[in-house]
């Protein structure tokens, strides 16, 4: 009877080596949401395109012609975290991505056998 006062289900969350694999065959968008001197200082995950938590409503909203990611295609986002991942799922999410997953932080990332590239 009061099922609307319960939260909606969330998607499970995916392995990383799952989304390694689905990045590599080009099936999946990798995103990092973190700022710029983040991802500079301490790497990126193999794959990833950076787009800072901020600027998302510039660069991910698909109404947008400047829009970077593919609307298509699932993604997997992550931080340093999974706090602002999980804005940045909930965000994707109204934008209308049919399949968005938060996979946490780079440490999980890493931790899942997940590479790091270094500028």
């Amino acid at each position: 009877m009061f099922n609307f006062l319960r939260p909606a289900a969330r998607p499970p969350r995916l392995a990383v080596a799952d989304v390694i694999a689905m990045v590599a065959r080009g099936e999946m968008t990798l995103l990092d949401v973190r700022d710029m001197a983040e991802a500079k200082a301490s790497g990126k995950a193999r794959g990833a395109v950076v787009i800072p938590l901020s600027l998302l409503p510039l660069r991910a909203d698909p109404s947008k012609p400047d829009c970077q990611l593919p609307a298509d295609k699932p993604v997997a986002i992550y931080c340093a975290t999974g706090a602002r991942s999980g804005m940045a799922v909930r965000m994707l999410t109204r934008y209308g991505y049919p399949e968005v997953h938060n996979i946490g932080g780079l440490y999980d990332w890493k931790s899942g056998g997940g590479q790091i590239d270094r500028a």
